[in-house]
């Protein structure tokens, strides 16, 4: 549930039509949602299994397959963020982000085009675009912000990448003429699939990797102050049994955070009492965390790069195959 005296909001990371019509408003009306975010895979595993967009793509046929793509993606973020326009009004979030092409993700100018004109044609104030942490991506934040478009920072890894974004997104903000809201997608749980095994063998602890480097840039953001710029935790399903449903959200508990999960993730979330609040975490009890992480012969530069690379083709990977399921 959304805790709205501590400051933790909870975003649905899905998006469905049909989904979207019936029980989505439900979840926002109890209070269990307060916002939510989309990708490219979301949206191209939405398209390609749902019937619910077979009308609308029979309308299109005429159109190239990425204009296809961008009709039905408006459709679903302004049904979205219209079922969400009364929390964004009374100060309790509201958001609904939606992603640039991903192929942009190296293009400043491109990112900035598509992020406003996107956001035009939606038409709606509490719609964040979601802008990959790249080199060209700080730029475009920058910009976006300026122009009084909210921005969802996304495929954040290292501290050095969020605090690029910080830094860009306090000039994007100070600049705006408009209400603006920024978020810092942090990636959780990508961490512990790829180093579990290895830390194992090590004698380290599993499952840690993910919160605790989440739990450092949760504090670095937080040393800025900024009250436009929050955290989110993002890659927050768990993958297989060995962890709680809900580890990443309940692990991550914080003041003035958000995190996104999966709607399974979330329903069983709400099953158990509240968790108190679990950061920040002592700096060195972390710290002395990834020293063993070192020991155990990972380097964790190298786990950034290879992270937020895999995450760019995976992005990619999955645009590609749903332009091409509806050429």
């Amino acid at each position: 549930m959304v805790d709205r005296e501590l400051g933790f909001s909870l975003w649905l990371d899905f998006i469905e039509r049909d989904f979207l019509q019936n029980e989505f408003a439900s979840l926002i009306e109890k209070g269990i949602i307060n916002g939510a975010t989309s990708n490219p895979a979301i949206f191209a595993s939405a398209i390609t299994s749902s019937p619910a967009y077979k009308e609308q793509l029979e309308s299109l046929a005429d159109k190239s397959a990425k204009e296809k793509y961008e009709a039905l993606a408006i459709h679903d973020i302004k049904t979205a963020a219209q079922a969400l326009r009364g929390n964004y009004e009374e100060g309790n979030d509201g958001y609904i982000s939606i992603e640039v092409d991903p192929f942009l993700s190296n293009d400043t100018a491109g990112t900035v085009e598509e992020g406003k004109r996107l956001f035009e044609a939606i038409g709606e104030p509490n719609v964040m675009v979601k802008v990959p942490a790249t080199e060209a991506g700080y730029a475009a934040m920058k910009e976006l912000l300026s122009l009084g478009i909210s921005v969802n920072a996304t495929l954040i890894f290292s501290p050095q990448q969020a605090l690029k974004c910080v830094e860009a997104m306090k000039e994007g903000i100070a600049a705006s003429q408009a209400k603006v809201d920024a978020v810092i997608s942090v990636f959780v749980s990508r961490f512990d699939r790829m180093l579990d095994e290895k830390l194992k063998e090590a004698g380290v602890d599993a499952a840690k990797v993910g919160n605790y480097n989440a739990a450092k840039i949760y504090a670095l953001i937080e040393s800025h102050k900024t009250p436009q710029i929050r955290t989110l935790f993002a890659s927050t399903g768990v993958k297989g049994d060995d962890l709680p449903a809900d580890y990443y959200i309940r692990e991550l508990l914080a003041s003035r955070s958000v995190n996104t999960a999966p709607l399974a993730t979330i329903e069983h979330y709400i099953k158990e009492s509240a968790t108190p609040a679990k950061l920040p975490l002592d700096m060195a009890h972390i710290d002395a965390h990834f020293d063993a992480v070192e020991q155990a012969g990972v380097k964790m530069e190298e786990v950034y790069e290879t992270l937020l690379s895999e995450g760019l083709m995976a992005f990619e990977k999955a645009f590609e195959e749903m332009l091409e399921s509806i050429r």
